[in-house]
């Protein structure tokens, strides 16, 4: 039990002067404007506050705290703290860009301009979109007011609020039955509804009730893994552990009354209910609401905003780009993968600056570091396609201490000194260095 209670120290929060603009009723200008302030939106933020002058930038983002997501597993696991992912808005937004207190409403891509929720009119000259996704609770009645309710038993940890009601769930879990969700809609981190379960089997064995527990994994997929290299690993992992998964299973409602837990399954043609004393959720995910409702020319049909894969530039309007979760590649939507982007968006942003084409090409890449165990970590990299692509110079699909490791300790470091600082993009130049033959 001791892995439970090491939990890392905070790395100090930078600060800076910055300048937050309160006005009513303004008409801005600018020359890059930059939707969200989350990790995409930081650092393409910081990357171009360099280039350009001094409140060139703008950074339109409503929130006061910035947190980093990938570490919220181990919130849940009781590994970390919520303090721990957390830092103030304004000491990771770059200082040299004007930040807006403020929501998007809408993006007008004729006119060059986009409203916000205080009323305010910003015109821009290029636009990078990086909103990110929101959780959509209302797509699962019950849900919301179960996690809300402290002694439901339900928890999640793709919420800043819930995540530590994960771990309070799993110390007072005393047996019975356990069971995980992962829904029919794109989602950040994909292998975090998994990597909670091996946890909490973990958890369970050490805690000395796992023999009186039964932990299933609902999944909408209809494999464990969109990557077949780590798919063949993680079915090793789940017989090891004895998780019963059930495929093309989709949560519909949650009756936390009877701890009862609804799922459509084969296509939802089926239903099935299963009793619950523990049931760890996550939410389906949607787009804004000013993408997923706004100007039709600007999105797919699933409301996701519509740019080339290759190069990241909007398909209809070309000073327009995208980054992060709220686009409609077909890549995993994690941090890593936002890390690759930023490169690409950078370098063809610039060009669009001086009037060249985009000739920098995003390969789909993004990571998973899929933790199985306290202290065991199987870390899947890839591209496009489901191509295995990855850094260390050994297989990645076993279970690893060192990716462990790196997962808690090295990657918020590098997350916070310089991924949100604009300076890191991906393992590329490491995975060079030290495996230059690797696949």
């Amino acid at each position: 039990m001791n892995i439970l209670k090491k939990l890392t120290t905070n790395i100090p929060p930078i600060t800076k002067s910055f300048s937050v603009s309160s006005a009513h009723n303004t008409n801005y200008s600018c020359k890059l404007l930059v939707i969200g302030g989350g990790s995409g939106g930081c650092a393409i933020a910081a990357k171009f506050a360099r280039r350009l002058k001094k409140d060139e930038v703008y950074i339109l983002e409503p929130n006061e705290e910035h947190y980093f997501q990938p570490l919220w597993t181990l919130v849940g696991a009781g590994v970390k703290t919520v303090p721990q992912t957390r830092r103030r808005m304004k000491s990771v937004l770059p200082s040299n860009a004007k930040w807006l207190k403020d929501a998007a409403v809408s993006i007008k891509p004729k006119s060059n301009s986009v409203m916000t929720k205080e009323g305010h009119e910003i015109q821009y000259e290029y636009l990078v979109v990086c909103a990110g996704l929101q959780n959509d609770y209302a797509k699962v009645p019950g849900m919301l007011e179960a996690l809300k309710h402290p002694a439901s038993g339900v928890s999640t940890i793709y919420s800043a609020e819930y995540c530590g009601k994960t771990w309070a769930d799993l110390r007072s879990f005393k047996g019975g039955e356990a069971v995980f969700t992962y829904p029919d809609t794109p989602i950040k981190c994909p292998g975090a509804p998994q990597k909670i379960a091996y946890l909490t089997d973990s958890y369970l064995r050490m805690s000395h009730v796992r023999s009186k527990s039964n932990i299933t994994y609902n999944t909408c997929l209809p494999v464990i893994f969109g990557v077949k290299k780590y798919a063949d690993a993680l079915m090793k992992v789940v017989e090891r552990k004895n998780i019963k998964v059930n495929y093309k299973t989709v949560l519909k409602e949650v009756r936390s009354d009877k701890k009862e837990a609804v799922f459509y399954t084969d296509d939802k043609t089926k239903e099935i209910t299963l009793p619950y004393d523990m049931l760890h959720v996550t939410p389906p995910m949607k787009t804004p609401e000013f993408l997923a409702r706004g100007d039709p020319s600007l999105v797919d049909g699933g409301g996701f905003l519509a740019v080339d894969k290759y190069t990241l530039r909007h398909a209809r309007y070309p000073n327009v780009y995208g980054l992060g979760d709220c686009i409609n590649t077909p890549n995993s939507k994690t941090v890593a993968a936002v890390a690759k982007q930023l490169k690409v968006v950078e370098m063809n942003l610039s060009r669009a600056m001086s009037n060249d084409e985009p000739n920098k090409k995003y390969d789909g890449y993004g990571a998973c570091p899929l933790l199985t165990e306290y202290g065991k970590c199987i870390l899947a990299e890839f591209v496009y396609d489901g191509v295995p692509h990855e850094t260390m110079p050994f297989n990645q699909a076993r279970e690893s201490t060192i990716a462990y490791y790196m997962k808690k300790d090295l990657f918020p470091l590098l997350y916070w000194t310089l991924m949100v600082r604009g300076y890191y993009n991906g393992p590329e130049i490491v995975r060079n260095i030290i495996n230059p033959l690797g696949n």
